[in-house]
């Protein structure tokens, strides 16, 4: 991910093209460039950049118009690809060329669901991990087989080139982007106001068993969920959270794994690794008050984790991402 720029908010480019996918390309209007006072100057700077001249259409009868062209790419900190006009369909050199400039000066890429087919066409792909819509792996893996394509995950992230799976795998992919740039309690914030529950990793099923939880259990778990979040430090079992939410704990481990395509402890790990990645980038908190803090009762095992998930030690994590003072 890239670090910030304290002097000036970075900017936010999101391409719009003739035959627009509507979804993907509000998601990235809502999730960056949607004004927030509450935040004050220290947000997303946002701009939309036509690929095509004129009047653009889009998915469900809506014309539109970009005050912005391929010019603004020339200035983006992040450019989002949201989705594009057909999988098969080519794409344009001058946008390749564009994105390809952009990616070479340290400007992040990220695509949503069929997006990455534009970030392939540009060879940038090539060697790394992808991943798209579940109904269009195979094509991507047929068509471009230098690139490492990651099925049934959500998102994933390879040196400043992010995808994402289907329409709704594009919230959490920006949700994780706000939170490398501004913070856990940032991105918390931005799903508050979307309503959502900022708790899907990448990893990460794309296949869940049961999309649209029985009222009553939702209701129940989505309370857990904001529980969970205020007390990773403390100790859980499968048997105390199936207590708490009044299940037996073989319901409740079917039930969770329904809704989010993990377990309840995979899940707690890696919140309690997001939890510990923004204490390291936001505090001088020692390793083991951090390790404390988020749950994982000694600095030995918050070190054996973070090695495991990220590659590098808590230490590393912090002298790389540490933002600067302002």
């Amino acid at each position: 991910m890239t670090e910030l720029v304290a002097e000036k908010s970075p900017l936010v480019v999101v391409l719009a093209y003739d035959g627009l996918c509507t979804f993907e390309f509000g998601v990235a209007v809502e999730i960056f460039g949607l004004p927030r006072p509450e935040f004050g100057a220290n947000w997303y700077r946002f701009a939309v950049a036509a690929v095509d001249e004129g009047e653009l259409r889009a998915t469900g009868g809506i014309r539109v118009v970009s005050d912005g062209g391929a010019e603004l790419l020339e200035q983006a900190n992040t450019i989002v690809v949201p989705g594009w006009r057909g999988v098969q369909t080519p794409v344009p050199e001058p946008l390749s060329d564009a994105l390809r400039s952009a990616h070479q000066r340290g400007c992040r890429l990220m695509s949503i669901c069929s997006g990455v087919f534009v970030l392939a066409a540009t060879g940038l792909l090539d060697g790394r991990q992808a991943t798209t819509h579940w109904r269009y792996t195979d094509e991507l893996a047929r068509r471009f087989p230098a690139i490492k394509v990651v099925e049934d995950v959500l998102y994933v992230g390879d040196d400043h080139l992010l995808t994402s799976a289907g329409s709704a795998a594009g919230i959490d992919l920006c949700l994780d982007v706000v939170r490398q740039d501004f913070g856990l309690e940032r991105a918390n914030d931005v799903a508050r106001r979307l309503v959502i529950q900022p708790h899907r990793d990448g990893s990460q099923t794309q296949h869940v068993a049961r999309p649209v939880a029985r009222s009553r259990e939702s209701q129940r778990l989505g309370q857990l969920f904001d529980w969970l979040h205020q007390h990773l430090d403390q100790p859980h079992t499968l048997d105390s959270l199936a207590q708490r939410v009044g299940m037996s704990p073989r319901t409740l481990l079917r039930r969770f794994q329904e809704s989010t395509g993990i377990t309840p402890a995979r899940w707690l790990l890696n919140e309690r690794l997001k939890r510990a990645q923004q204490a390291l980038s936001h505090s001088r908190l020692s390793i083991d008050h951090i390790a404390q803090q988020t749950g994982f009762g000694s600095a030995n095992a918050l070190r054996h984790h973070f090695r495991q998930q990220t590659g590098m030690s808590p230490l590393a994590w912090r002298k790389k991402f540490t933002e600067p003072a302002v």
